[in-house]
This record gives C-alpha cells, sequence and structure tokens, in this order.
C-alpha cells in the first residue's frame, strides 16, 4: 500500500462523532439485550436456541440490507438512503417491542438489520469519499474508539435496564437512540459525494458491478478476511452468554462486567493500532495481529478440549483475542476499500455483506452444534485461520 493522500482536511471532532454514533448503533442492537436472553426464552416459551437466532438473523439480515445500500448510495448519494434505512429501523425496533412470540421476534429482529445496515454501508463510503490508505485506517480506529464504547457498555446497562423495566423496553431504548441519530444525520451529516459522480450509475448495472468487484482479488481477499474477522468475534459474542451465564455459572451482574472488559479490548487495541500505522502500512500490522488471534485461539481450544476452563483463564484470553479483533477491523476495512477506485458505495456494501455473512452463518453454527465451549473454540479458531489463509492469498497475487 503506498502512503495516504487525504482527499480533504482532517475530520472534525464533531464529524468523527457523528459517524461514531450512527456505526454505534450496530453494536448496541447486538450487545444490549444480550443479558435478556434467558428471559425472553422464559417468555416467549423458546429454547435457547430459538433465542440465540434473534442474533444470528440480525446479523445476515445486515449483509442482505448491506447488499442493497450499496448502490443506492452509488445513485442516490450517502444521505438520502441513510435517513431511509434509519427510519426504517426505528419502527422495526417498536415492533421488535410487542412481538408475541420468538418467531415474530426474530422477524422484526431481521427488519431491524435491513434498517440498520445502513448505517455501516454509509458510513464507510463516507470515509472512503474523503479518505484512504493509512488516513483511512487511521480514522477506522479513530470510529472504533467511539463505538468500541458501545459493546463495552451495552450489556452492563442492559443488565441494568432490566432491573428497571422488562426486556421489550430495551428495543424501545434501541428505537430512541436510532431516531436521534436519524435527527442528527439529517440536520449535520454532509453529503460527500458529488452529484458528477452519481450520474453514470445505473441500478441495473449492480449484478456487473458486484461481479466486477468479486474479480478484484486483493478485494475480495481482505474483504474475506474482514468476514472471518467477524466470524470470530460473533462466534464469543453469540456463545458469551451461555459459555459464562449457564457453563461457569457467573451472575448476569459479573458477566456484563466481563463482557465490558473484554470489548475494552477492541477499543485499546484500535488506537494502538493508529500509533503503529505511524510506522508501519496497514498490512504488516493486520499479518501481526492475526498471528497473535491464531495462537490465542489455539489456546482458547486447548484449555475447551483439557477442560481447565475458569472464569480469569477465559477472560484473559477473550481479552487478547479482542485486541487482535480491534487491530483487524480497521485495518481490513481500509485494505479493502483501497483496491477500489470507483462504486465506493456497492464496494463498502459487499465488504459488508461478506463481514456480516460469516459474521451470521459463525453465530448460526455456534448455535446449531450446541454453543458447548468445544463448539465455541473451534469456531473461532476455524475463523482465524481463514483470515490468515486470506493473508496469503494476497501476499501471491502481488
Amino acid at each position: 500500500m503506498s502512503a495516504v493522500t487525504a482527499r480533504s482536511a482532517a475530520p472534525t471532532v464533531g464529524f468523527t462523532l457523528l459517524l461514531g454514533l450512527i456505526m454505534a448503533i450496530g453494536p448496541l442492537s447486538i450487545d444490549l439485550y444480550l443479558p435478556a436472553f434467558p428471559g425472553i426464552a422464559r417468555e416467549l416459551e423458546a429454547s435457547d436456541g430459538q433465542v440465540q437466532y434473534t442474533l444470528s438473523v440480525y446479523l445476515l439480515g445486515l449483509a442482505l440490507g448491506q447488499a442493497a445500500y450499496g448502490p443506492l448510495a452509488d445513485k442516490y448519494g450517502r444521505k438520502l438512503p441513510l435517513l431511509a434505512g434509519l427510519l426504517l429501523y426505528v419502527a422495526a425496533a417498536l415492533l421488535c417491542a410487542f412481538a408475541p412470540s420468538v418467531g415474530t421476534l426474530t422477524l422484526f429482529r431481521g427488519l431491524q438489520a435491513l434498517g440498520g445496515a445502513a448505517g455501516a454501508v454509509i458510513t464507510s463510503s463516507v470515509v472512503r469519499d474523503r479518505y484512504e490508505g493509512k488516513a483511512a485506517a487511521s480514522l477506522f480506529s479513530t470510529l472504533m474508539l467511539v463505538t468500541g464504547v458501545a459493546p463495552a457498555i451495552a450489556p452492563s446497562l442492559g443488565t441494568w435496564l432490566l432491573t428497571l423495566m422488562p426486556w421489550r423496553m430495551l428495543f424501545v431504548v434501541l428505537a430512541s437512540f436510532a431516531a436521534l441519530s436519524l435527527l442528527m444525520a439529517a440536520l449535520w451529516l454532509p453529503e460527500t459525494l458529488p452529484r458528477a459522480q452519481r450520474a453514470g450509475v445505473r441500478l441495473r448495472d449492480t449484478a456487473g458491478v458486484y461481479l466486477s468487484l468479486l474479480r478484484n482479488r486483493p478485494f475480495l481477499s481482505y474483504s474475506l478476511a474482514s468476514g472471518f474477522t467477524f466470524g470470530a468475534l460473533f462466534a464469543y459474542i453469540s456463545g458469551s452468554p451461555f459459555l459464562f451465564l449457564q457453563q461457569l455459572h457467573v451472575s448476569a451482574g459479573l458477566y456484563a462486567v466481563l463482557f465490558g472488559i473484554n470489548s475494552l479490548g477492541i477499543t485499546l487495541a484500535a488506537q494502538a493500532n493508529r500509533a503503529l500505522l505511524r510506522r508501519f502500512e496497514p498490512a504488516q500490522v493486520a499479518r501481526w495481529a492475526a498471528r497473535a488471534a491464531g495462537i490465542v485461539s489455539a489456546l482458547l481450544l486447548g484449555s475447551a478440549l483439557l477442560h481447565v476452563l475458569s472464569v480469569p483463564l477465559l477472560s484473559v484470553l477473550f481479552f487478547s483475542l479482542l485486541c487482535c479483533v480491534g487491530m483487524l477491523l480497521p485495518n481490513n476495512a481500509a485494505l479493502a476499500l483501497s483496491s477500489v477506485q470507483t462504486r465506493v458505495g456497492s464496494a463498502a456494501a459487499l465488504n459488508g455483506t461478506i463481514q456480516m455473512t460469516l459474521g451470521g452463518l459463525s453465530g448460526t453454527l455456534v448455535g446449531a452444534l450446541g454453543g458447548t465451549p468445544v463448539v465455541i473454540m473451534a469456531v473461532i479458531l476455524v475463523c482465524v485461520v481463514g483470515v490468515l489463509m486470506c493473508y496469503a492469498v494476497v501476499r501471491r497475487t502481488r
């Protein structure tokens, strides 16, 4: 990768915070209701696996939604599709609050994801509109600092809110947060895609554009690396409630604290990544982080196979794993998008679709195979090996 040239001046604090607020909708939608899983299962008379599918369906909905928003963002600009998606998210979140069964809750979570997918695509597109290479990787790392607070505090916030209100009100809270983001985006988010760059975009060319991106080997490799990274992350996220709450019998409050501490690993590593990018290229840092993740995931699987799992051991290993994730995600995103020069919205959408598809499949696989410690750790290790294989393909291509 060449050293980066910024397309405009350094991002302002307000601009970064607004993008971070929009991006925070995703992790809040995933993590806020994790402590409510047992309560949802009891009230809706559902199995643990059925409740877990509400998370997997959300991830798959994000994947499908991003595939749709990319071409729309290239055709109609960044702002209008974002506002439409946030409006759909608000409506679907309110429907989740009144779901009479786990089946309808799963359906409404899918609709919620289709709306929330706009935020993931548009924020990535806006960053790429203005920056590339190291500058883009640095801004993605800064956004992870903003959004890293969300998964760190979401389970604790969810646990606290559950002492004040039923689990259904958590979705009202999510709807309110998205409505605030919608208002702020409508007032202050600039349109970063000039009209001249939209003129030649035709929606009927979408399939051809996606096929051309899939033939772009660096883009596809880094997008798959992002997807496998998300797979490892969501194997941990989807399995952690049952691993800690049921297998290790920790309290809901302690689980929220542990989840928050582990999530801070992503935030801290993302900021360390910014410092490393002053001296090294994004691809170098990503390879180092992937190798470290391979060692940690092997230790996790070995601990599960030997039945030596404990709260302190898992806390240290999961924190280390999420530190690696915090370095992999921003660099993979920057490297994938730096390999394309046009139809950036479609590229960001396909990158996000691949991420969420592999993340959703990972979470689904954990649930389908019983969510045992060995299953969770094995899925994590397979995903990390996938990341390393993608990097090997890129190096051979070059």
